[in-house]
């Protein structure tokens, strides 16, 4: 087996698979991919926000085991200290922090009525009133960030925080949400990153549907 490898789950529906890979991406390490199946049990619980992310995404280095989304990320930062993962100011890096655990730990009312689904679009599609406070929410801290490093991504430099909020660019596509102009074209840049295209063009290859997530409700 190779000596460092990243577990993950669907491309399609996986959002906090997505998250780990952008990161493994951004670090420049060398890794290999082990797919699970949607259709395995605690894959598809963790997808449809029945249960904790366990299995994905997974990071193997050199024989330890890193599963929660945040570690994997700090461990990265760690492991490749020039890639750019945490800012280098000490002051800018704890905010980066804060931001990317607002996302890790909130925002469940957006989870449940915007899953993740790269395949799908719905145009006009009605958000439920919780959601679109998480909403205000997530775009709030973006334009914070804009207006605190001047972007063009969140830090200024593509960072982990930006692979944290890669999904949520992707659900305000799939479900149509009306955005103003600078949010927009933070969406457009993080789904024009080269990592995101290649992630999204290989999602689209996915026959695996998951029923649950298909329906517009």
């Amino acid at each position: 087996m190779p000596a460092t490898t990243l577990t993950i789950s669907s491309r399609n529906y996986s959002s906090w698979s997505l998250r780990g890979w952008l990161m493994a991406k951004l670090s420049g390490i060398d890794f290999e991919e082990i797919v699970i199946s949607p259709d395995d049990v605690s894959a598809r619980a963790e997808i449809l926000l029945l249960s904790p992310s366990i299995l994905v995404p997974c990071l193997t280095y050199e024989g330890a085991k890193i599963w929660d989304t945040l570690a994997i990320g700090e461990f990265l930062n760690e492991v490749a200290p020039t890639a750019g993962l945490l800012p280098a100011d000490r002051i800018t890096r704890a905010h980066c922090r804060a931001v990317c655990g607002e996302i890790h730990s909130g925002f469940t009312s957006l989870r449940s009525a915007l899953p993740m689904n790269l395949k799908a679009h719905f145009p006009r599609f009605k958000v439920w009133s919780k959601a679109q406070g998480d909403i205000a929410r997530v775009t709030q801290i973006w334009r914070e960030c804009f207006d605190a490093y001047g972007g063009p991504y969140l830090f200024g430099a593509i960072s982990m925080a930006d692979a944290m909020y890669a999904p949520v660019a992707t659900r305000f596509r799939t479900y149509d949400v009306p955005l103003d102009e600078v949010c927009q074209a933070y969406c457009d840049r993080i789904l024009a990153w080269p990592a995101m295209q290649e992630w999204i063009a290989q999602a689209l290859l996915e026959k695996d549907e998951i029923e649950e997530l298909e329906v517009e409700f």
